[in-house]
């Protein structure tokens, strides 16, 4: 199972458990832009360099 995989199921996850535990409100709206926008800050916040070297780490897989 890929990495991105098991974020994708992490996240839906997380998402189910707060609609279950919390139902439709403001706090399941927080978690799914917590498990969007994680990722999004993190990578924003990276120099060019680092995104250009993570663009290359993606083609060929990270250690190769």
């Amino acid at each position: 199972m890929s990495p991105v995989q098991k974020y994708a199921i992490g996240a839906g996850a997380a998402v189910l458990l707060s609609l279950i535990f919390f139902g439709a409100g403001w706090i399941t709206l927080l978690v799914i832009l917590g498990v969007v926008g994680a990722p999004v800050v993190g990578y924003l916040m990276l120099d060019p360099s680092q995104r250009e070297r993570l663009k290359r780490s993606r083609k060929r897989g990270i250690g190769r």
